[in-house]
């Protein structure tokens, strides 16, 4: 049974995801701020967690960069609840290291969509077949012969990010992306985002692959 944190300080809200959870047959905890938030994440090590953005205490954004700092809890699927009209905090959110959003109130399907696609991913990712590193778009540029703009498309498109999410995460129109997605399908030889994704990942997981500079 896979378990799922929910950060969201909105009572009511709070009380309705856990309950669709539950009912789901997921194991369920949920917390009232951000603090508390990351003291369960740390000591329940949820499979995934749904966080919402704006919250007392340490918002989501401090709760993802914490999370991600940690070494136990750097890779736990985090999915962001956000209000309408917070588009540059999902942009910041994703560029932090989120991998995914949620527009609230969320409809019972796209909840569960997101949720199940996530743990997913992260089965897939955690088979010895694949280990990639995404904290980096150099390898593909260089291994690619990409553009970094290009290369940047493709290593959101390998971590299942739609047109849309990437044109939110850079900041770019969704026809730039469709462009950039095309380019790659060209110098890739490939036809499918699938096709795209897997070169991506080989190249992610390789241990020749290029490490990026340290931060200055």
């Amino acid at each position: 049974m896979n378990k799922i944190l929910v950060i969201e300080d909105e009572p009511e809200m709070r009380r309705n995801l856990l309950t669709i959870l539950r009912f789901e047959q997921f194991a369920a905890l949920g917390a009232e701020n951000g603090r508390q938030g990351l003291d369960l994440a740390r000591r329940e090590r949820p499979d995934l967690i749904l966080c919402d953005v704006m919250m007392p205490e340490l918002d989501g954004h401090g709760v993802l960069a914490a999370l991600r700092e940690d070494p136990a809890t750097a890779r736990t699927p985090f999915i962001f609840l956000t209000a309408k009209g917070e588009r540059p905090d999902v942009r910041a959110g994703m560029n932090l290291g989120a991998d995914d959003y949620l527009t609230k109130p969320v409809a019972k399907a796209d909840l569960l969509t997101a949720i199940h696609s996530r743990l997913k991913r992260q089965a897939q990712q955690a088979t010895p077949a694949f280990q990639p590193n995404f904290e980096s778009s150099r390898p593909l540029e260089q291994a690619l012969d990409l553009t970094p703009r290009v290369a940047e498309t493709l290593l959101w498109l390998a971590q299942g990010k739609t047109n849309p999410d990437i044109a939110t995460i850079l900041g770019i129109s969704e026809a730039t992306v469709k462009k950039h997605v095309l380019e790659i399908f060209a110098a890739l030889s490939v036809e499918t985002r699938t096709a795209a994704s897997l070169r991506a990942l080989e190249v992610l997981s390789s241990p020749q692959a290029p490490t990026p500079p340290p931060a200055v």
